[in-house]
C-alpha cells in the first residue's frame, strides 16, 4: 500500500486559483466601499470637531467667531478678504489641540507639523464667514471641494440662497460634509447642498466662503 501523501494536481491548483481571484473580485470592492464609508465618517468626526473648537473660542470672545475679532484681541477679522483660511483655525490652536484635524483622511494634503507652519495647503476645509449663532443653518466650515457660480476670487468663492452650489470629484466624489453654525454637521449629494443653501437664509444676501487654495 502506498502512503505517501498525493499532492494537488496542476487542474486542482488552477481551481483554487480561480475560486481565490473570484472571491477576492467579491471582496475588495466591499473592503474598498468600507474605506470610503470610513473616511466620510471621520471626516464628519472632524468637522464636529472644529465646530465645537469655534463655538468654544466664541464662548471665550464675547459670543464672537474669529472672523468678526479684530487681531489686536485675537482674531482674524483683518483675514476675510483674501486667501487666509488657515489663520481662522490658527487662532483656535488650543482649541483644536493638534493641526493634523485638519486634513480629511480622504485628501491627498499633508497636516502640518505645528500651527506655528500651518498653511492653506495643510487644511482641507473652508470657513464660512458669515457664519453667526443667529444663522444657524449657515455653513461654518466644510470639504473645500466646493463650487459656486463663479471661480473664487483671492481665495473667496461668493454664494447666494438658491443659487448654484455643487461639489467636485474631488475626495468624496461629488459628496461632501459641511459644519452648521448650529454645530450639526450633514453629509451631502450636491442636489442636497443646492437645498441647503436654499433654505439657509436670506437670497438677497451674499455669502463669503473662504477655500484654503
Amino acid at each position: 500500500m502506498n502512503s505517501k501523501p498525493r499532492g494537488f494536481t496542476f487542474v486542482e491548483m488552477l481551481a483554487i486559483v480561480a475560486v481565490l481571484a473570484i472571491l477576492a473580485a467579491l471582496l475588495l470592492p466591499a473592503l474598498a466601499m468600507s474605506k470610503k464609508k470610513s473616511s466620510k465618517l471621520s471626516c464628519v468626526t472632524i468637522l464636529k470637531q472644529c465646530g465645537l473648537a469655534f463655538r468654544m473660542w466664541e464662548g471665550d470672545n464675547n459670543d464672537k467667531m474669529p472672523m468678526d475679532v479684530p487681531m489686536a484681541n485675537g482674531g482674524t477679522k483683518e483675514f476675510v478678504t483674501g486667501a487666509d483660511t488657515f489663520r481662522h483655525f490658527q487662532v483656535m490652536s488650543n482649541e483644536l489641540s493638534t493641526p493634523r484635524i485638519l486634513v480629511c483622511p480622504n485628501d491627498d494634503r499633508i497636516s502640518a507639523v505645528n500651527f506655528v507652519q500651518l498653511k492653506n495647503t495643510n487644511v482641507s476645509y473652508f470657513v464660512g464667514l458669515e457664519a453667526n449663532d443667529a444663522s444657524p443653518q449657515r455653513f461654518l466650515d466644510g470639504d473645500r471641494n466646493l463650487t459656486g457660480a463663479s471661480e473664487p476670487q483671492n481665495g473667496i468663492l461668493k454664494l447666494v440662497p438658491g443659487g448654484p452650489i455643487g461639489w467636485t470629484s474631488a475626495i468624496h466624489n461629488n459628496q461632501g460634509n459641511v459644519g452648521l453654525a448650529d454645530g450639526s454637521v450633514q453629509q451631502y449629494s450636491s442636489s442636497a447642498l443646492r437645498e441647503a443653501l436654499r433654505n439657509s437664509g436670506d437670497p438677497t444676501n451674499t455669502w463669503r466662503i473662504a477655500l484654503p487654495e
